[in-house]
């Protein structure tokens, strides 16, 4: 088995400018960061887990928030150039959304003044964007690319990270996901009757849909020893239909079983679950359904979301650095599950929800994110220091 080290990881989302404030945010037990608004939905206000810290300058928000969330980063990335040459440096990210809010400003100038602003141009918001915009930052020369795969996008960014590694072709690749708020996502996703008018309440039985917010989460992945490692990963694409899941979660759980395989781990070592929890009424319904057919009803879990917001291209790898934080948490604490605790008695039961510290030192978690087009995708990650 090769292994894919996440030597390092920076993020950026409501609950905190740096990783260091997300820890502290993430176990500290306060209430949700996200706030009542209307910017992305003008007349409809609703709550979005937008950043409210200034952030780097950049020509869109979705590229000033990877360049934000890149500091802390800098000065391994030119170690790591020093080392093994800049052509051996890849670069994938995760996105759902690129600059596609400056493309509907610019869209709206023009309808206001008959011309687009001279600062926009159309490859602001090309999916490609991202991975262009990080590897010309860092100087990197290696292969890059963006991975648009809606909702599983930042996870899938992180599983072909691995098998990039696992070619030759490069010694390190920076992984990770961004989106960032716009009104075609809050928009789109209320034209679905997706979009909650308040805070999300994953698998709760008074759920009503998701609620969206912004993040950027990056890592260095590599063959170097450190920490943690991601043990293993699976995707699979059930093709059920274009936006909803499909109901018995069989993609789901082929997703989770392949991991486990890759890993050489059996569902029993899992010590954390971070569930994809949308609190939509069929991702719920499906995810519980799959869950217990792979780990049962025990294994400690929850669904992030009612903190962040749904970051959709971001969420996996965001999700991954959750998981990252949770397996070197020196207290044994878990992420928390926010909600009102009116368990769904239509789904199977996750008796594990909400568990908020593991009686011994977590060693392995699993991270899913599920996506439109039945897109499924599921990551382990292994503390390897823990015995």
């Amino acid at each position: 088995m090769t292994d894919y080290y996440l030597n390092k990881v920076a993020a950026i989302c409501s609950l905190g400018k740096d990783l260091s404030a997300i820890n502290r945010a993430l176990f500290g037990g306060g209430p949700s960061p996200l706030t009542l608004s209307d910017q992305f939905s003008p007349g409809r206000p609703k709550p979005i887990g937008q950043i409210s810290t200034p952030l780097e300058s950049a020509d869109t928000r979705n590229n000033a928030l990877l360049l934000t969330a890149l500091a802390p980063l800098r000065e391994d990335i030119e170690a790591l150039k020093q080392s093994y040459g800049a052509q051996r440096i890849g670069v994938i990210i995760g996105s759902s959304t690129s600059g596609i809010a400056e493309g509907e400003q610019a869209v709206a100038e023009h309808e206001a003044n008959g011309k687009m602003p001279s600062s926009f141009h159309y490859q602001q918001q090309e999916i490609g964007a991202p991975s262009q915009f990080v590897a010309q930052t860092l100087g990197v020369k290696g292969p890059a690319w963006t991975i648009s795969t809606a909702c599983t996008s930042g996870a899938k960014a992180l599983s072909s990270a691995a098998r990039l590694l696992n070619s030759g072709v490069v010694d390190a690749v920076i992984c990770g996901g961004a989106d960032s708020l716009c009104r075609l996502t809050v928009e789109g996703f209320s034209s679905l009757s997706a979009c909650s008018d308040k805070l999300c309440l994953p698998f709760s039985k008074n759920r009503d849909g998701i609620n969206i917010g912004e993040a950027a989460a990056l890592f260095i992945m590599s063959r170097k020893p450190s920490a943690v490692r991601l043990r293993g990963y699976g995707e699979t694409s059930d093709a059920h239909h274009i936006s909803a899941p499909e109901p018995q979660g069989n993609g789901a759980v082929a997703a989770m079983e392949l991991a486990l395989q890759r890993a050489g781990l059996k569902a029993t070592d899992i010590g954390y679950i971070n569930l994809h929890g949308t609190a939509t009424q069929q991702n719920d319904r499906m995810e519980a359904l799959a869950v217990n057919r792979v780990f049962g009803q025990q294994t400690p879990c929850s669904s992030t979301k009612p903190l962040t917001g749904h970051t959709l291209g971001a969420a996996g790898a965001l999700e991954a650095a959750f998981c990252w934080l949770a397996l070197q948490n020196s207290q044994q604490q878990l992420p928390p599950h926010l909600w009102d605790s009116v368990y769904d008695n239509d789904i199977p039961e996750l008796q594990g929800l909400g568990q908020l510290t593991t009686q011994q030192p977590l060693r392995y978690a699993i991270s899913n994110s599920f996506a439109f087009g039945g897109n499924n995708a599921a990551l382990i990650l292994e503390h390897c220091h823990a015995q």
